[in-house]
C-alpha cells in the first residue's frame, strides 16, 4: 500500500468508526453526515464520495461493526484461557456491546433488506460456522460440552437461534431480555452444570 492507498483507507476506516459510535448511541435517525463528518474530521463531500448516501454509509457500517465484533469473539476464542473464561467473557462482552448499543440498530438487522440478509447469511456460513465448530470443538475437548451431543445437532440449534433473532418486531422484546437469552443460549434452562 502507498501513502495515497494508506490514507484513503484511514480517512475510510475513521468515517466508519465515527459513524458506528454516533449510530449506536444515538440511533440511525437523529445522526446526520455532518455530525459523521465532524467526528471523522472530514468534509460532508468526502464521506458523500466514499459511499454515495448514508444508506450505504450505514449499511458499510453495519457490515464494519459485524466483521469487527466477529475479529472480536474470534480472538476470545483463540486467547490461552480456560474454557469457561472465554464463554463468560463471551457472554460478558456480548451483554455489554448490546445494553450500549441504540434499538434503532436492532430494527436494522432485524428488518433487513434481502441485501442485507444475503451478507448475514454469508457471514453466518463463513465466519459463524467455523467459528461455533472451533467453540465445539474446544468445548467437548475440555469436557464442558457433552460429546454424546452431535456438532450437527448443535449447529441446528444455533441456526433456529440465529433464525428466530432475525424476525422482525423483536426488538422490543429482545433488547430488555438479551442477557436471559444469552444465559439460555450458552446453559439451557437448566442452568450450568457440573
Amino acid at each position: 500500500m502507498d501513502g495515497f492507498e494508506k490514507r484513503t483507507y484511514q480517512k475510510r476506516l475513521n468515517i466508519l468508526e465515527a459513524a458506528l459510535k454516533l449510530f449506536t448511541n444515538n440511533g440511525i435517525k437523529k445522526v446526520s453526515i455532518a455530525e459523521i463528518a465532524m467526528k471523522a474530521n472530514v468534509s460532508q463531500v468526502t464521506i458523500y464520495n466514499y459511499f454515495e448516501s448514508k444508506e450505504n454509509l450505514l449499511r458499510e457500517t453495519m457490515e464494519y461493526y459485524v466483521e469487527k465484533s466477529f475479529d472480536h469473539y474470534q480472538k476470545i476464542l483463540d486467547a490461552n484461557m480456560p474454557f469457561p473464561d472465554k464463554i463468560e467473557q463471551m457472554i460478558f462482552q456480548k451483554t455489554e456491546l448490546t445494553s450500549n448499543i441504540h434499538e434503532e440498530i436492532y430494527s436494522y438487522f432485524l428488518n433487513s433488506s434481502a441485501e442485507q440478509s444475503l451478507f448475514l447469511d454469508k457471514i453466518y456460513q463463513e465466519k459463524s460456522i467455523p467459528f461455533f465448530h472451533q467453540l465445539i470443538t474446544e468445548g467437548k475437548e475440555s469436557g464442558y460440552i457433552k460429546n454424546e451431543l452431535s456438532e450437527n445437532a448443535i449447529l441446528l440449534f444455533i441456526h433456529m437461534f440465529k433464525d428466530y433473532m432475525q424476525k422482525k418486531d423483536l426488538t422490543d422484546i429482545l433488547v430488555p431480555i438479551t442477557e436471559d437469552v444469552m444465559h439460555l443460549f450458552f446453559y439451557g434452562i437448566m442452568g450450568k452444570s457440573n
